[in-house]
């Protein structure tokens, strides 16, 4: 799994510092650098990099009414995302498959394989109710709460 690296052309993580020792750019360096902890971390975990899931970013956020988790989901066709949800956890899970390309890949940053988020959420909610829908790359699944779990303002009387 190649982590990304953001860097602009011309930035001091692209030029080559021969005084050093460093004839490639640093952000070559470093890429090798994180690959190789990868290889060594997954090897650790004894967990196969093609079986491991990653999670997409996603805010959980909670409204008066509802918890709301949007994940970002770009490229997603609806019929190839899966939502569940079973007791208090929300599992959203998919799979970003490998396109083909034309010509020889020199560097991706993109994820790719089977993914999954987890939310683990409180028990006043009405799973019956909950919607899900994708627009513009992010999955937004808004699960309603009951009215128990609503926060009422409790008027004091004088007694």
């Amino acid at each position: 799994m190649t982590l990304p690296v953001h860097h602009r052309p011309g930035r001091l993580l692209e030029r080559p510092f021969p005084s050093l020792g460093w004839g490639e750019p640093i952000a070559a360096e470093l890429d090798d650098l994180f690959e190789r902890m990868n290889r060594f971390l997954e090897s650790a975990g004894g967990v196969a990099p093609s079986v491991r899931a990653w999670s997409p970013l996603a805010d959980l956020h909670e409204t008066e009414d509802a918890y709301v988790v949007e994940a970002e989901l770009p490229g997603m066709k609806r019929e190839d995302i899966d939502v569940e949800v079973s007791d208090r956890e929300l599992c959203i899970t998919g799979e970003y498959k490998d396109r083909e390309h034309e010509g020889v890949l020199r560097r991706s940053t993109r994820r790719t394989g089977h993914f999954e988020y987890r939310a683990l959420l409180p028990a006043d909610l009405k799973a019956e109710e909950i919607t899900a829908t994708l627009a513009d790359g992010v999955l937004t699944v808004t699960v309603p709460k009951t009215q128990a779990a609503k926060q009422h303002h409790i008027e004091i009387t004088q007694a």
